[in-house]
């Protein structure tokens, strides 16, 4: 099962943030002249979106390999947290995507979204087009050291105004064979009003 989640688990994350930015500019425009508040848009967005599965529309989320570092901003870009259940097995995650989409990344956890109980990382991508002359993905591997894949852990979970706040620790490599594996940390803070 986890084998399945590793390899096609990522493209439904991919896909969910792919969808989710295409509904939020594609409604933007839907909306355009039916209202000129940003906030009436994203809960009108937020509503045609599955129940447990939120397109956030305050926040941050901060991804911090190495080298560099990655924020998006859901003023600006499309970030949502899913809850996903496959054959009986619960998962929940975050996927974003820059509003040039250029970047986009993908992040799950087996079990559900509980606050104070770290959940393994099952799923993580990092894409990256940023120009015409390559593209970069960025994919999970287990660590050979400690034999995992990360943890990610929520702080609040559907607290007040907060839908999801936490951080997360993982490992990605770029490329298939013999790439160094890049430790990326990351912390998010979203809300919905």
């Amino acid at each position: 099962m986890l084998r399945w989640f590793l390899r096609y688990g990522l493209v439904f994350l991919a896909l969910g943030s792919f969808l989710a930015s295409c509904q939020k500019d594609e409604n933007v425009q839907d909306f355009k002249g039916a209202t000129q508040n940003g906030a009436d848009t994203a809960q009108k967005i937020a509503e045609q979106l599955p129940t447990n599965n939120f397109l956030v529309s305050k926040g941050t989320l901060v991804i911090k390999l190495p080298d560099t570092s990655y924020t998006f901003d859901a003023a600006l870009d499309s970030i949502a947290f899913v809850n996903l259940n496959n054959s009986g097995k619960a998962y929940y995650g975050i996927t974003a995507i820059n509003k040039a989409h250029t970047v986009s990344f993908g992040i799950s956890s087996a079990g559900g979204p509980v606050a104070g109980m770290p959940g393994v990382v099952s799923g993580c991508q990092l894409l990256l087009h940023p120009s015409e002359t390559g593209n970069s993905a960025y994919t999970l591997i287990r660590n050979v050291a400690t034999h995992d894949f990360g943890l990610m852990s929520l702080e609040k979970y559907k607290q007040d105004t907060v839908m999801a706040k936490g951080t997360f620790h993982t490992y990605l490599a770029n490329g298939l064979q013999n790439s160094p594996m890049n430790i990326v940390d990351g912390s998010f803070e979203l809300k919905l009003k």
